[in-house]
């Protein structure tokens, strides 16, 4: 299980590493890192355009926080709840590889149902690597 102050859990959030990050895909998982939250935008004239803010209040450590999206299209709930925690278990180990401020969002493609923890390993490796543009510090357990 991930800790509590490396959860991602407001939908802002969410959308700020998704519409901002960067990502990196593979047949199994498509990753958004945002590594630094983003001054905020100027209000658009016509006021329609809202940028979300990433959560007020910071966790004291800093540390790279995380959220998991895994939609009905990997399939049953017992599928689902089986890659998710899959995906939380490879991300904690990764956890302390990522900058500080990062906001990480994986997203399980239908592949994932599928795949064993060590090709799951391998690709969110990968695509961190990608999302990065540099190779992860350590090596970390398949």
């Amino acid at each position: 299980m991930l800790p509590a102050h490396a959860r991602l859990r407001r939908r802002e959030d969410f959308s700020l590493a998704v519409r901002r990050g960067r990502r990196a895909g593979s047949r199994t998982l498509v990753v958004h890192l945002l590594l630094s939250d983003p001054e905020p935008a100027a209000p658009s004239l016509t006021g329609t355009d809202t940028v979300p803010t990433p959560t007020e209040h910071r966790p004291t450590p800093a540390t790279a926080r995380v959220g998991l999206v895994v939609s009905r299209a990997v399939g049953p709930a017992v599928v689902r709840n089986r890659v998710k925690r899959r995906l939380r278990a490879l991300t904690r180990d990764r956890l302390p590889l990522l900058p500080g401020d990062a906001l990480l969002v994986l997203r399980a493609n239908p592949a994932a149902a599928d795949a064993s923890s060590a090709v799951l390993g391998r690709e969110l490796d990968r695509a961190l690597e990608r999302a990065l543009g540099r190779p992860l510090r350590a090596q970390v357990p398949a």
